[in-house]
């Protein structure tokens, strides 16, 4: 019997076992998605992180201090890794022992040039695990320092080709106190610049050369263990004995920060050797990670109350349909003496073979998402008894009491009773509380995310709906009187009905409300984060491009220019911790120090308007030009306060003077987050033919540009100014050029930190919220199927022809979806300007004020979803009419 009964009601079930599967996919599957981008965010966020921040590193000066032995520290390499607070050991994944000299402490000397004259040659010394396996000799062999015998060196090809070394060439390393014989004996080429292993002999692959007289080689060499001892105890270099381990990001989760957080902290405050000291900033790294975190999870779990609300609403609805749709059959049942207990069952039966099973099913599909579980069994649970029990429930409460006569169900009551009153109240005082302890205390709550607190939004929707319920009728009232003069009843009696609560459209309205305002709150979440990332990369990247090295020669603009793809580039010079001083007279008073941005003016604006950038340079600084009096400038705020209207700037030693002409809070190529600058007009500094002022950075405006030319372009401009400097050839820039794009900066933005569990978070609140919307709008239209079916029948045999049915119907829902579409998107918009700062939005957009941006878009999107609701509620009013045949709708017997 309850197989027919399941068939026969079969669209009914069908509907309530799909919501109930979509509700199981949306607990299940977003939670493991959001742990699996995080997961993908925090091994991103860890690899990009410099050795120095990243390894675990523990350091000892001259171990042991009696007799020095590099090989003794070799045999703890295991044991400290074992050693380290869990979970640490079991996160390792590679581990190296170094013996080194730095390359402050010893000068290199030799026989032949360049070794014996010119610039001082500091080269540091460093024998280290995993070297020789990670380079290929292209000359010589490796050290194999024998006792009494010169301390044995490998050299990269590029320290080779700087200092002119080959192997057999005989050095003295020269240290505080005394003189270490050596010899080159190898030349190699790392296999993998990037591998890990070089991280600590950067000047081994790539030595500095000087660029200002006075300034020395800075370059490194490999050694073997007894070379470390014989240099050391010759030259009397202490020497430094370090292990590094370096955490695998990819056996780390975002549900172990805090474990290895506590675990990074507790080892560097343990003291593992005499005079040992630990170095890493893991942990700082991780907490900013976890904060990022925190707050993401937060504002998912937002989303997810919005969107499980609306979904829980709309399976009370289909609940509610199909007790409407078997009224009679259950009023039938209990005039023959049926007991609430036996519907209770009957229902139960129909129920239960198919409510668990579509559940289980969305929860199989949640699980084959890709990510790592979240442990929550418990909502799948609870959804699976929810969708079994609610019909059987509201069956037994729609038959509390046995009547014979239906009442209408087109009427709303005009005085609800004291129990609807008590619990609207009781939302709205909730919905209060919350939003005051939201701003108060924010959603990171110490013991992780609070259920409440991130259902407030939930509730300040469901409160705007309560209040839209009830003020609902009166407009509708005052519309329905005007109504009566317009021709034809169409009109009259679409707002009719929808002025009467036809078609039992609370329920669906409030449904409506809750998911527009979830849509739109993520939409204008999302906007305001696109935005504040934009001025970021505005900021950051003024233009297409930045390009950047230590100096250019100062002619390089032509150059650059002629680079394929490139339309127009722009002079900048910044340097930070630069001096500001009252006057440049000797009893000048200093100011403290400000980064010193020198921009060319006019072509600075003419590259920011060729890149399309929504910056405006300032008119004192675009109409600069040179004078006898102090250039104008515009500074920051903090600097403006240290000066009197004027100041003295330093500019690559030598100085300017200056008055300030604007004060700004930000200034495009200055860098986030510094709140202490001057930005001069490069147009107007006066500068003299043997000193001019040397380009560090080009602004370029340009599509398609070739990178790699434009850096080679770039890097002889630097050689050139090297050379000319050095009054040698120089072959090497002692900083390469680089370039940074604004668009690969604004996507790196995107994919840092936790920000695709963001994008996920607004993107499943804006498809979600759309979709359930246009839902509710079909459970409007089915709620009433049959009573308007009745209504079209009895109209029809008076000439109504089926384009004015769909008209009628037009008419009664436009007001309803449009004041729930129009609620829904006020609550959405007002939401985060009311939360404020609780949203914690800021984590994403470092360094930028967060300030509320309402795209078009969403509001476009708003009508969009009042034009799929219409449709949706005409396409469920096609197929109900078409299922009901309205031609028999008016048999005897059938009026239900």
């Amino acid at each position: 019997m309850s197989v027919r009964r399941i068939r026969a009601y079969g669209a009914h079930v069908g509907l309530l076992a799909a919501l109930g599967l979509v509700a199981a996919m949306l607990v299940t599957g977003v939670p493991r998605l959001a742990n699996g981008y995080a997961d993908r965010g925090l091994h991103a966020d860890v690899d990009r992180l410099p050795h120095l921040v990243r390894d675990v590193s523990i350091a000892v000066e001259q171990f042991p201090l009696d007799s020095p032995d590099a090989t003794v520290g070799r045999a703890d390499l295991d044991r400290l890794a074992d050693a380290l607070p869990q979970p640490l050991p079991t996160l390792v994944q590679r581990r190296w022992y170094a013996a080194w000299l730095d390359e402050s402490k010893l000068t290199a000397t030799g026989a032949a040039p360049p070794m014996d004259g010119g610039a001082t040659k500091q080269v540091g010394v460093r024998a280290q695990t995993g070297v020789e396996e990670a380079a290929v000799l292209t000359d010589g062999r490796w050290p194999r320092t024998e006792t009494d015998q010169p301390a044995e060196l490998a050299v990269s090809t590029a320290v080779a080709e700087t200092l002119s070394l080959r192997p057999g060439t005989q050095l003295r390393l020269t240290g505080s106190r005394g003189v270490a014989q050596a010899q080159v004996v190898g030349v190699f080429e790392p296999r993998d610049p990037d591998d890990p292993v070089w991280d600590d002999l950067t000047l081994a692959l790539s030595p500095v050369v000087p660029v200002a007289d006075g300034e020395p080689y800075l370059a490194g060499a490999v050694t073997d263990w007894a070379g470390i001892d014989a240099v050391s105890a010759a030259s009397g270099a202490l020497s430094m004995y370090g292990w590094r381990y370096r955490v695998d990001e990819q056996r780390l989760d975002t549900s172990m920060l805090e474990a290895v957080t506590t675990a990074v902290a507790e080892t560097r405050r343990t003291e593992w050797l005499p005079r040992s000291k630990t170095h890493t900033s893991l942990d700082f790294a991780l907490a900013r990670f976890a904060e990022q975190m925190r707050v993401v999870q937060a504002l998912l779990a937002i989303v997810l109350a919005g969107l499980v609300a609306s979904l829980l609403g709309l399976i009370l609805l289909a609940a509610r349909l199909t007790v409407r749709r078997r009224r009679d059959e259950l009023a039938l049942l209990r005039a023959r003496g049926a007991s609430l207990a036996t519907i209770g069952l009957r229902t139960l039966a129909e129920a239960a073979p198919v409510q668990p099973v579509a559940v289980l099913l969305g929860w199989l599909v949640g699980t084959r998402m890709p990510g790592r579980s979240d442990g929550a069994p418990w909502a799948v649970l609870a959804l699976a008894v929810l969708t079994t029990a609610v019909v059987p429930l509201l069956a037994m409460h729609s038959q509390r009491r046995v009547g014979l006569v239906a009442g209408r169900a087109d009427l709303t009551r005009q005085r609800p009773s004291a129990r609807r009153l008590t619990v609207e109240a009781s939302v709205l005082v909730l919905a209060v509380l919350g939003v005051v302890l939201l701003r108060r205390r924010g959603l990171d709550a110490a013991g992780g995310v609070d259920a409440y607190l991130s259902s407030v939004p939930v509730l300040v929707a469901v409160a705007a709906a309560l209040v839209a319920i009830r003020l609902l009728p009166w407009p509708l009232r005052l519309a329905g009187r005007l109504t009566r003069r317009a021709r034809g009843a169409l009109l009259f009696l679409g707002v009719a009905r929808a002025g009467r609560g036809a078609p039992v459209a609370l329920g669906p309205l409030a449904v409506l409300i809750v998911a527009v305002s979830t849509g739109v709150f993520g939409g204008v979440i999302t906007t305001t984060v696109a935005a504040a990332r934009d001025r970021a990369a505005t900021l950051t990247v003024p233009a297409d491009a930045w390009l950047t090295g230590y100096a250019f020669a100062p002619d390089a603009a032509d150059a650059l220019t002629a680079v394929p793809g490139v339309r127009a580039v722009a002079r900048v010079w910044v340097e930070s911790n630069r001096r500001l001083l009252s006057e440049a007279g000797p009893g000048a008073k200093a100011l403290g120090q400000a980064r010193v941005l020198v921009v060319d003016g006019p072509a600075f604006a003419d590259v920011v308007a060729r890149s399309g950038v929504d910056i405006d340079v300032p008119a004192a600084l675009r109409a600069a030009a040179r004078g006898d009096g102090p250039v104008p400038a515009v500074v920051s705020a903090k600097v403006a306060a240290d000066l009197d209207g004027a100041a003295v700037a330093d500019v690559q030693g030598r100085l300017y003077e200056f008055h300030v002409a604007g004060v700004a809070d930000d200034f495009p190529g200055v860098g986030l987050g510094v709140d202490r600058f001057v930005v001069l007009p490069w147009q107007a500094l006066p500068e003299y033919e043997f000193t001019p002022i040397i380009p560090n950075r080009y602004l370029i405006a340009g599509d398609d540009v070739d990178q790699a030319r434009l850096l080679e372009v770039a890097d002889e401009a630097q050689r050139r100014r090297q050379s000319a400097v050095l009054g040698v050839e120089v072959t090497r820039a002692q900083v390469p050029a680089a370039v940074q794009t604004w668009r690969a900066y604004r996507e790196g933005l995107e994919r840092t930190g936790a920000n695709e569990v963001l994008t996920l978070a607004f993107t499943a609140s804006a498809a979600g919220g759309t979709a359930l919307a246009v839902l509710a709008v079909g459970f409007a239209v089915l709620a009433d199927a049959a009573g308007r079916g009745r209504m079209l029948s009895r109209l029809r045999t008076l000439g109504l022809s089926a384009a004015h049915g769909r008209r009628l119907l037009v008419y009664e829902l436009v007001p309803l979806v449009v004041v729930a579409a129009v609620t829904g998107a006020v609550v959405g918009v007002v939401l985060p300007r009311m939360l404020g700062p609780a949203l914690g939005l800021s984590a994403f957009a470092p360094g930028v004020p967060i300030r509320d941006h309402l795209d078009p878009l969403v509001v476009g999107g708003v009508l969009a979803t009042v034009v799929l609701g219409l449709m949706a509620g005409l396409l469920a009013e096609n197929l109900a009419n078409r299922r009901m045949r309205l031609g028999e709708v008016l048999r005897l017997g059938e009026e239900s």
